[in-house]
Parts: structure tokens; sequence; C-alpha cells
């Protein structure tokens, strides 16, 4: 599904009112400060429900109002409706009573999952790179995006191990260790680590095997001896119950859960190290649209189309990357929203026979007006 209508209440500095989208390529320019990275920030709000950018909702509401709104039309290319519009999705925060509101096709719904799983939206941005050069959080995250949109448990395991986790650090933070106590979380935390690992696995193997289809078609050379590995947390030679046992004094000194999915990561390595150590920053970067397109690739074999929210690339990547990023697109049949200060020419991001179905807005002020 692709949205292909937003309408926003004082979120940023955006102008309320509908806007008509396409469901294949949207491309947005003006000058800084005009609001064309408010745009993928709303729509990021409705696949993602929170903000990209910031990690405050009180920074994207308007200044002197308390509640922002963001609405989206969804629709499909076997849709039936008279508009087109399969879902309807809607989500409102008043920042002064902290309160959310999500809704579903009309329908009050209580969890951000039941919101975002209609609209997977991928973010490429300044800020996407540091899932090489960052810490092993920023790649657990960029894994679970794509697991949350293959496994349908996945959301409701991962509260779950979640909580279980909350418990049982609070138990290890206690005066005087309640080891009875302890071990019936252990039993859950060992339970639920389990179905999330394997959850995980599933979709890492697909990835892994969407990006090696890609490196080879594209003949990246720099990628030989490049290796991606899926570490779930901990040693899994041995049950997870196990290793908690042997490191009790360990987590007790520290006050927190030390192994379990909570310390997963996606291990990317050249011929042994660490890419962040041996990859250029140009390298890393490309490494990083790689992992996205595979991701993207992944989720298009599931019949799903994935919304890329590309902020400002013309900065990070140079024209032939930005022409490799838009045809792999493209070819995906991905919908896809891209700023930029220029206006964008499509003949520098297809050849001529080539140029998919797009729409092209000025943003200025917060109004976008369609060229």
């Amino acid at each position: 599904m692709a949205l292909v209508k937003l309408q926003t209440e004082h979120f940023r500095n955006l102008v309320s009112g509908v806007v008509d989208f396409s469901p294949s390529f949207n491309l947005l320019y003006g000058a800084n400060g005009s609001g064309k990275t408010s745009v993928l920030e709303a729509i990021g709000y409705l696949g993602l429900g929170r903000s990209f950018r910031v990690s405050r909702h009180q920074a994207v509401v308007r200044h002197g109002e308390s509640r922002f709104t963001v609405f989206g039309g969804l629709d499909a290319a076997e849709a039936d409706g008279p508009d087109g519009i399969v879902h309807r999705l809607g989500l409102s925060r008043d920042v002064r009573d902290k309160e959310t509101t999500l809704r579903v096709d009309g329908e009050t719904v209580r969890s951000l999952s039941a919101l975002a799983k209609h609209l997977p939206v991928s973010v490429i941005d300044p800020g996407v790179f540091d899932i090489v050069a960052g810490g092993p959080g920023k790649r657990r995250q960029f894994l679970d995006w794509a697991v949350f949109h293959v496994e349908p448990s996945f959301a409701v395991t991962w509260q779950q191990c979640q909580r279980v986790t909350s418990q049982r650090n609070q138990t290890l933070r206690n005066g005087r260790l309640d080891e009875s106590l302890l071990r019936v979380w252990d039993r859950q935390y060992g339970a639920l680590s389990e179905r999330l690992t394997a959850f995980r696995s599933h979709t890492f193997e697909a990835f892994r095997s969407a990006f090696e289809s890609l490196v080879r078609e594209l003949d990246v050379p720099w990628t030989q001896g490049l290796q991606l590995e899926f570490y779930p947390g901990w040693d899994q030679n041995r049950p997870l119950e196990a290793v908690l046992m042997a490191h009790r004094d360990q987590e007790r000194k520290m006050g927190h859960t030390l192994y379990g999915p909570n310390r997963a990561d996606l291990r990317l390595k050249f011929q042994g190290r660490p890419v962040a150590e041996t990859f250029s920053r140009g390298q890393q970067k490309t490494l990083v649209i790689l992992m996205k397109i595979a991701q993207g690739m992944v989720l298009s074999q599931l019949g799903r189309q994935v919304t890329f929210l590309l902020d400002d690339i013309n900065a990070e990547l140079d024209t032939e990357h930005r022409a490799m990023l838009a045809e792999k697109l493209r070819a995906l049949g991905s919908q896809v929203f891209l700023t930029s200060i220029d206006r964008p020419e499509p003949a520098s991001l297809w050849r001529s026979d080539r140029v998919p179905e797009y729409r092209m807005f000025h943003v200025e002020h917060g109004k976008l007006t369609e060229d």
C-alpha cells in the first residue's frame, strides 16, 4: 500500500489541508526551512509512531498549540473504493496532557504497532549512516524494523520481553537478591528470548540472502570479504537460563540484564574486522544504502510495498549513487518521497525509458504546490 493523501494540523510549520501524492515517486524541493523535511516527518509518524528527527513530541507541535494531528489515506492497486482508499490512519498527540490517540479506519486502536503495520516506512537521511559506525542499538533497530513487518507476532513478543526484562532488572537492583523470584523471571525471559531470536534469525537470513543477491547484481568489488552476522545477545551453545545463572554476580553488580535479545547485534565485518574500522566514509554510506534496498527486497518478496523517505540525500550521495538508489527503488515498486533544495531533474535519476510516474512539489512556508 502507498500513502496517497496526507493532512496535518498544527504540525511544525505545515499548512493545514489535504495533499494528494503519487503511489510511486514524489519529488519535493524548496529552500532550507521551507517544510520539506517536516512533510517526511509527518509521514514518518504514521509509519513509525514517532519522529525520526527528534525524541520529544513537543518539538513538532506548532508554537502556541498543545496538540498536533496527522491523517493519512492509503491505497493499493486492487482498491475497489470510489476514492481508492483502503485504510485511513490517524495519530493525534496532546503534548500538554501527554496523551496519544491512534485511529485506523475510524476505530481507536491502543498500540502503535496496530497503526504502523499498515505503512512500512523506511528513512534514509544523514543520520541513518550511523547504522554502521554507531552502537548495537542502531543495528538492532534496523533489523527489528524488518522483523516487525515480516513476523506478525514479533511486536507482542517484544513488548512482553521488555516487561519481563524490566521486572528482572528491578529484582537485580534490590538490596537483597531474591533468588527464587529471579529464577521465575529467568524462565520467562528465556522462553521469550528464544521466540524473539527465532523471529530475528528468520528475517536476518532473508535479509542476508537479498543483500548478497543485490551485491552480485551490482558487482560491488569492495564487498568481497564482507561478512554479515547476526549475534543473538548470548552464546547459543548454552541455554540462556544457564548463561544468566553463570553470570549472576556480574549482573547483580551492574543492576541490569547483560545477556539476551536486549544485547543482540547485526555485526558487519570485513576480513574479520569491524566495517567501521576498515571502510571509508563513502563505502559505509554505500553499504547502508545497499542494506536499506535489501530490506525493501525482503518485504517486496512478501508482497509489501515500502514507503521510502529520502531526506536531503544530495548532501550525502554523489550522482552515481543517487541514480543507483532511485533505479533500484523504482524496480522494487516502492513509494518514494525525495527532498532536495534544488528542483530535481528526473533525467539525472533515471534513463529516459525508465522514468517512473511521479509528482513534483515546490515547498514554501509549509505549503506544498504541485508543479
